[in-house]
């Protein structure tokens, strides 16, 4: 099966499955002499981590990250840095009833179809579980960018449910279950979430990152756009089903003198100051300096209590009902998913643009 790996000179590639002994990722491409220790990759894993609340699939995984290779004496090598975390808390059995039948909204048709074989239990290979090893992997990231690049992710829309960005506190966005930067929206997200779950039933979601401190430079202009990878980079995580640069599908609705984020020069250091940022921080496929912003949608889990039609793997018609532990709203762990995606494709940039022996 090809397709398990991502990035041009920061390079992960992921392994495991979502019942089997463990998942990982290996990567490849990071500079030598960076600090790195479990707990700069912990940090982020703790975020994404199932079962915090009531809200998210109660599997309990504590997503003990281990280094196994690439780091000595707290310094990466330059060599590929391979990252394991253990399955604790697998429960295989509450899928015996989807062995050979398909969930609608799955990718369980597709795989069987395709390779003819499919690991049930979870998903296996398709499961969210694989999302933990991109989160590792974006930890080293972060590492390789450095502390004066910023990404932050926040959840702004919950099914028909919007925040109100007037009311937008990214310090809120810890104080809260669902990374909301709009407090009372928070609330009102609780009760919604709590009938879709009482129902049986799902919702999507909408997550919006924002990179600060990003250079200007990263990209190329034509096929290896900045703003072409990341949506690439979003559209490889699990349920995604539509990616927005800035304004995105909005910007249809501007005019040109408005969505042209007009420049002046700033007199204290002489430097380009834009005046808006309809383009979220890219501009022919390279970073203008400003704030990179992004949002993905997230469709609603397909694992639900509720039965569906469906059909069997003998080709009959039949009805599925999904048993387990699952998201009423996977796009909650999305946040620091989208976040990693977002620090490989920016670290993996950086380290083409140093390449060319540019000035970054």
């Amino acid at each position: 099966m090809a397709g398990n790996s991502f990035g041009t000179l920061f390079r992960f590639t992921t392994w495991g499955e979502s019942h089997g002994p463990a998942i990982g990722v290996v990567v490849d491409g990071v500079p030598p002499r960076l600090p790195l220790a479990e707990p700069d990759i912990q940090q982020w894993l703790d975020r994404r981590r199932p079962g915090q609340s009531r809200y998210t699939t109660q599997r309990r995984e504590p997503d003990e990250v281990k280094i196994l290779s690439g780091v000595f004496e707290g310094q990466t090598t330059g060599t590929p840095i391979q990252l394991m975390i253990e399955n604790v808390d697998q429960r295989s059995k509450d899928y015996r009833n989807i062995a050979d039948r398909f969930r609608p909204g799955h990718a369980d048709y597709t795989y069987w179809k395709k390779y003819g074989i499919r690991d049930y239990r979870g998903g296996g290979r398709a499961s969210a579980r694989e999302t933990a090893s991109r989160v590792a992997a974006g930890g080293v990231a972060r590492q390789v960018l450095g502390p004066d690049v910023t990404i932050r992710g926040a959840l702004v829309q919950i099914g028909p449910l919007q925040i109100d960005r007037g009311r937008w506190d990214w310090a809120a966005t810890g104080d809260n279950p669902f990374w909301c930067p709009d407090p009372q929206m928070a609330a009102q997200w609780g009760d919604y979430l709590d009938g879709v779950r009482k129902a049986g039933s799902s919702t999507g979601a909408i997550i919006e990152l924002v990179a600060s401190g990003v250079p200007v430079g990263l990209g190329d202009p034509v096929y290896d756009k900045l703003d072409g990878d990341l949506a690439r980079a979003m559209m490889t995580i699990n349920a995604v089903k539509g990616v927005e640069i800035g304004d995105g599908f909005g910007a249809v609705a501007l005019s040109g003198e408005t969505n042209g984020d007009e420049m002046r020069m700033r007199m204290r250091d002489g430097q380009v100051e834009f005046l808006s940022n309809h383009a979220g921080g890219i501009l022919g496929g390279i970073s203008t300096g400003q704030d990179i912003v992004v949002r993905f949608a997230v469709k609603p889990t397909s694992s639900i209590l509720k039965p569906m039609r469906t059909v069997d793997a003998e080709g009959n018609d039949t009805e599925i009902a999904t048993h387990g532990r699952h998201d009423p709203c996977v796009g909650i762990r999305a946040v620091p998913v989208g976040e990693a995606m977002l620090a490989c494709v920016l670290a993996d940039h950086l380290l083409r643009a140093r390449a060319l022996g540019g000035r970054l």
